[in-house]
């Protein structure tokens, strides 16, 4: 009874979200990007002390991307009867809904570059689940804490403190009185709140106002990044101390689509504030509402979609680390890779492992073959999506960041990669494989890592490897080159030794053991 009341609620939800769509967003009208030529050069860039020192320590100069678009072309646009509603300096343009009248009119005007058509169909990359609020977050995601050594970091006193978070997500429903969180309220360890889907709503409603039921989804996604419960000894993130910058950039769930003006807007602000990590658990998959505008799998390429070319500006420019979910489209035969903008070179992507084998677990979504880089770049353990992993490594990387803050983000996420218990063996089903706290104290200490990774050669058909006693059941990714997977097994250990045949077209198999990883490379 509760999930039927649960998903008729939601039925309801999606049926008075059309609606409203359908009236706000004017009829005959579309969204759009409208890019500009050019910037006024004169205009003074709009950034924090944080912001100028944390660029100024990452030897990041200011440019023409810190400053703001255009006043002068804004208000022609809006002489002509169009009403810009995202600003975005770092794609230099609006976002506008227009008719086709306006489209043309707009396309003639000699300060535009060009006009691309806005995706509506963010999504949030887990299903719902039936959190509420004053409940204790499901005690099924703590398990990752284990996997990924979390007591390591505990022991090394590293708990995400003097670490800004922005966390962008479809709402934060009950955050403040969830038991997982309210360690982080009591020491008013969210500074600040933006709701870019109703920006009348002030912080309390935002807490206290539910309009879909994936308004639970960011409180889920904080309490994965920074959730411990003392009274039932449970500890469900890493980053309890951290500080947060919240965002809500999306209105619901997969019924509920949400818009990337929202979510780069989100982004150029937690800059603009001196944020360096973000975590973002919402992505695009397929479909847009014009079939003419679809994107196809082969375009999740890193630069297709604005959404990603702002990722990588944010990674590239402005020194921010972005953990991105890699997406819950594995199962789907029509799609089945990652989402963007887990496709940006520049972003860390995150998959989700089983439990016991850390291979893929079926929903999470796969690397595309045609990038010539991996992704996703590493995974954990998730039961309910990529969208509360991603968060998980959120946490892992505001320990790292405590520990040595004169870090930049890209030797943040070179130490979680080379962290991962399959490095350097990585490959497009869970990137580099777990993340690990102790090899990533190593790291920071600028310490050897134990020897874990070996290669061996085989000839033939097959060949048999001596496995340790302990293990029963291995994990096997039989590929066709170096990155990329064919299937994945498990395999029976018997009286300590592990056959392997060779499939067609494997050229190299990775052997997890989770404490060590084999290479084999057939010859």
């Amino acid at each position: 009874m509760k999930n039927f009341l649960i998903l008729t609620c939601c039925l309801f939800t999606t049926f008075v979200q059309a609606q409203v769509n359908s009236v706000s967003s004017g009829a005959g009208s579309s969204k759009y990007w409208i890019l500009f030529t050019d910037k006024d050069q004169s205009s003074v860039p709009a950034l924090s002390p944080a912001t100028l020192e944390r660029r100024r320590l990452q030897n990041l100069p200011i440019d023409d991307t810190d400053q703001p678009v255009a006043g002068q072309y804004i208000n022609q646009l809006q002489r002509s009867g169009i009403r810009p509603e995202c600003r975005s300096r770092w794609l230099n343009g609006v976002s506008a809904r227009l008719t086709s009248q306006q489209y043309a009119q707009v396309t003639a005007l000699p300060f535009v570059r060009t006009i691309q058509p806005i995706d509506p169909n963010i999504i949030i990359t887990s299903t719902a689940s039936a959190l509420k609020s004053g409940d204790q977050i499901n005690p099924q995601m703590a398990p990752v804490m284990t996997q990924i050594q979390a007591p390591e970091f505990a022991q090394a006193g590293l708990t995400g403190r003097f670490v800004n978070i922005g966390v962008i997500d479809a709402g934060f429903f009950g955050a403040d009185s969830v038991g997982a969180l309210r360690h982080i309220f009591k020491r008013e360890g969210v500074k600040q709140v933006r709701d870019y889907v109703n920006a009348k709503k002030t912080q309390n409603n935002l807490f206290r106002t539910l309009e879909t039921m994936s308004d639970f989804h960011g409180t889920e996604v904080l309490a994965a990044i920074a959730g411990n419960d003392p009274a039932e000894n449970v500890q469900y993130g890493l980053a309890t101390d951290a500080t947060f910058y919240l965002a809500r950039t999306d209105q619901g769930n997969r019924e509920f689509r949400g818009e990337e003006d929202n979510w780069v807007a989100a982004m150029e602000w937690m800059d603009s504030l001196g944020v360096r990590l973000i975590n973002t658990s919402l992505g695009y998959a397929k479909g847009m509402s014009n079939p003419k505008e679809n994107y196809e799998p082969k375009q999740m390429d890193g630069h297709t979609s604005l959404i990603s070319r702002a990722a990588q500006i944010a990674a590239d420019k402005k020194g921010i680390l972005i953990i991105v979910s890699a997406g819950n489209e594995g199962d789907d035969r029509s799609w089945r890779i990652i989402s963007t903008p887990a496709d940006a070179k520049g972003v860390l992507a995150i998959g989700a492992t089983n439990a016991k084998l850390w291979n893929r677990i079926g929903y999470s979504s796969i690397g595309p073959e045609e990038l010539p880089y991996l992704k996703p770049n590493v995974s954990c353990f998730s039961l309910y999506g990529t969208s509360l992993s991603a968060p998980v490594i959120t946490g892992f990387a505001a320990c790292i960041m405590q520990a040595n803050p004169k870090l930049t983000n890209k030797q943040v996420m070179d130490i979680i990669e080379k962290s991962s218990h399959l490095y350097p063996y990585g490959n497009n089903y869970v990137g580099y494989g777990v993340p690990l706290a102790s090899r990533a104290l190593a790291l920071l200490k600028n310490q050897p890592l134990p020897e874990t990774a070996r290669s061996v050669k085989a000839t033939g058909k097959s060949i048999t490897l001596p496995v340790p006693a302990s293990e029963s059941v291995v994990s096997v990714f039989r590929k066709k080159n170096a990155m990329h997977v064919l299937s994945q097994d498990a395999l029976h250990v018997t009286d300590g030794k592990l056959v392997l045949r060779r499939a067609n077209g494997e050229k190299q198999t990775t052997v997890d053991l989770k404490k060590e990883v084999i290479e084999v490379i057939w010859e």
